[in-house]
């Protein structure tokens, strides 16, 4: 493999600038989704399951994007630079699209649409790190990418307030009807979007494929065959029955009913090993469906370690975006009403929150190399988990909004951490042949946590809290402390070449 040579300050800097507006689309669905979705006649409890277009677009997208952006190469535009352009396209279209949404079932179908245009840009971005950076300097680059996202999204959700309160565009509008406001910035998201991505795809080029570098899938060897047939038919069936079984138990019980998307996960993930055991039994063991199981049944046991942590993590950050508008103006400004004037002005701070903990990320960004240098990777990832635990749970015992502001400070270091360090352990020990697969893959410890919060966080807000949206974002404290916990057992591969090289 030919050793990569140390980039320069400006050229991490343009590979990574294309994240600043990615983020900005980012954030301002993040901060606003739940609140078009009020606006358009959303129920509270069903906000999550509205939300479940994203993480189903991510499960599906992600993977096969970096599957295939492994395969591509233009002298021209490189690997993964014309995903990049694709996805700014129907990104910034789609920001456009979401506050003009006329119905709730529009803004569930934009939603889809804008994240899997996200997902379509930020895929090949992570790989891009790994692609272009030598181990020593990953850690720099994936840092660098959070500064741009910090910044990115500190300025996206500051942005309904500052047309309402610096250029006196209305903040409120009739029932069912999305505020000036809030259409503005999502129209300058959605420039900002596509300026700041093709900045990187003409200032960034790409290294050509190594002469030993063969992205045509051998065939199975015939022991193989045996061996992954039955494997894939054993996950298979057992995923298919447990869903079956668990569907059912919901069905009969009468529970919430959103619990069904986790027993129709279980079947669709299950479905998918049959057919990749059909196609190979068949002879097709080149086949893209086949190698896709393969390699998600044989991930690196690093990235397996960090599955665990992203899990814990993403449960809680997803819990965090689904339900701080609603805990924030039921808990502390004390309404649900959402045509008052005081409801979006709640609305407003927590876009302010969401820019307040983003614009910490970018400053944590520029500090968490040192600290790792200092530590390890690991422990720098676990003191910041624990940070944004506490920032969660502290929400329930604040009065006052203006407190909010000291919770924001232990998320954002945490948003830091979980946008650069994961990435940094995972790329050292991945394939450089498969890197953008498995940065794809990797995304499904992103999306399992939040279908799984999409399915079951309007149950337990109704069964266990009362429908106290502010317990959930202590639940998500309590799931951000386990994640930092399990990031003790991680083998951090990358890192321990470093050191000894």
């Amino acid at each position: 493999m030919t050793t990569k040579p140390r980039l320069s300050f400006m050229q991490i800097w343009n590979m990574s600038f294309g994240f600043l507006g990615i983020q900005m689309g980012f954030a301002l669905q993040n901060a606003n989704t739940s609140r078009i979705f009020e606006t358009l006649g959303a129920d509270t409890s069903s906000l999550a399951i509205y939300w479940l277009a994203a993480p189903v677009t991510g499960l599906i997208v992600q993977p096969i994007i970096g599957y295939y952006s492994d395969r591509t190469w233009s002298v021209k535009w490189g690997r993964r630079r014309p995903y990049f352009a694709i996805g700014a396209i129907t990104g910034a279209i789609a920001l456009i699209m979401m506050p003009n949404s006329a119905a709730l079932w529009m803004a569930v179908g934009v939603l889809w649409i804008m994240d899997a245009s996200i997902n379509v840009t930020m895929e090949p971005f992570r790989a891009f790190v790994g692609d272009l950076l030598p181990d020593e300097q990953r850690t720099a680059g994936f840092a660098m990418q959070s500064f741009f996202i910090g910044i990115g999204a500190l300025v996206a959700s500051f942005l309904p307030w500052i047309f309402a309160n610096w250029l006196n565009i209305p903040n409120t509008a009739p029932e069912g009807v999305i505020p000036p406001s809030v259409k503005y910035s999502f129209y300058i998201g959605a420039a900002m979007y596509f300026i700041t991505v093709m900045w990187t795809v003409f200032s960034t080029k790409e290294y050509p494929p190594e002469e030993d570098e063969d992205h045509d899938e051998p065939a199975m060897e015939e022991g193989e065959v045996g061996f992954f047939s039955q494997k894939f038919m054993k996950i298979g069936v057992v995923s298919i029955l447990i869903g079956a079984v668990f569907s059912t138990i919901v069905a009969i019980s009468g529970i919430d009913q959103q619990l069904h998307v986790l027993g129709g996960g279980l079947i669709f993930f299950g479905l998918v090993h049959l057919i990749g055991r059909s196609l190979a039994n068949s002879g097709r063991t080149k086949s893209a469906l086949v190698h896709i199981v393969k390699d998600f049944n044989t991930m690196p046991a690093t990235m397996v370690q960090l599955a665990f942590v992203q899990f814990f993590t993403w449960f809680a950050l997803f819990s965090m975006w689904i339900y701080t508008t609603s805990a924030v103006t039921s808990h502390i400004y004390g309404t649900s009403d959402t045509t008052s004037l005081l409801y979006n002005q709640g609305a407003d701070m927590v876009s302010n929150l969401f820019g307040g903990y983003n614009g910490i990320a970018a400053l944590a960004a520029i500090f968490i190399p040192w600290v790792a240098r200092k530590t390890k990777r690991k422990i720098t990832h676990m003191l910041a988990l624990f940070c944004g635990g506490i920032g969660l749970i502290s929400i329930y015992f604040i009065n006052e909004p203006s407190m909010l502001w000291f919770s924001m400070i232990g998320v954002g270091i945490a948003w830091a951490s979980i946008l650069s360090m994961p990435y940094a352990m995972l790329a050292g020990s991945l394939p450089a042949d498969k890197m953008g697969y498995y940065m794809g893959v990797f995304n499904f410890f992103i999306v399992i946590p939040q279908i799984m919060a999409a399915s079951v966080l309007g149950f337990i807000l109704n069964t266990f809290f009362d429908g106290q949206t502010v317990m959930i974002l202590v639940t998500g404290g309590v799931s951000m402390f386990v994640a930092g916990l399990l990031c003790l057992r991680v083998n951090d591969v990358g890192e321990v070449a470093t050191e000894t090289t």
